[in-house]
């Protein structure tokens, strides 16, 4: 009788923790971790304090007066320049000297020179307008849409300079494969 009853109080506890198991893998291969519940909206409005930059040194201050796509677009555009660097990293750690051409330099002083600048502008400008008591917004509404502009040109910029890469890449594979191919006759 004993024994039946160590087999049944084995049996019961190796199930439960077989069941746990499976329980955890199943988790683990559809990406959910047991017992952790955290549920981030996209959508919610973006806290400066939750916001960290990888490459771009901006002043948090002048981010303040900057709506929620513009800083969406910012943090789009950070990530965009911190995988430019790491390619840049990329080919230093190959011994590869990156020659750099006109449109990179010209993105690279908008980027650490101007957009800094602009930011600075516009955010003077907002704290102007919210101390005069004039209720004219032309031209606020003007520097918002300056702004964009300006973040519109700079994202173009780097999918432009990131497809170049790309293509220069692809190149470079292309004519290594000819190489290896005239090679192998």
């Amino acid at each position: 009788m004993s024994v039946l009853i160590g087999v049944g109080i084995i049996t019961s506890v190796s199930i439960f923790y077989l069941g746990r198991k499976g329980w955890h893998a199943f988790h683990k291969a559809v990406g959910i971790t047991p017992g952790v519940l955290v549920y981030q909206d996209v959508n919610a409005p973006l806290s400066l304090a939750s916001i960290s930059w990888q490459r771009l040194d901006l002043n948090k201050k002048h981010l303040n007066t900057l709506a929620d796509s513009q800083l969406r677009q910012l943090q789009c555009i950070d990530e965009k320049v911190a995988n430019y660097y790491c390619y840049q990293l990329e080919l230093k750690s190959q011994e590869k000297t990156p020659a750099i051409s006109e449109a990179q330099f010209v993105l690279h002083k908008m980027l650490q020179t101007r957009l800094p600048e602009l930011l600075s502008s516009y955010y003077q400008l907002t704290i102007i307008k919210s101390n005069a008591k004039s209720v004219n917004n032309q031209s606020r509404d003007e520097a918002g849409k300056l702004l964009q502009e300006v973040l519109d040109t700079i994202e173009q910029r780097l999918n432009s300079l990131s497809e170049q890469l790309e293509q220069q890449q692809l190149q470079d594979m292309r004519v290594m494969k000819r190489y290896m191919d005239s090679h192998n006759r």
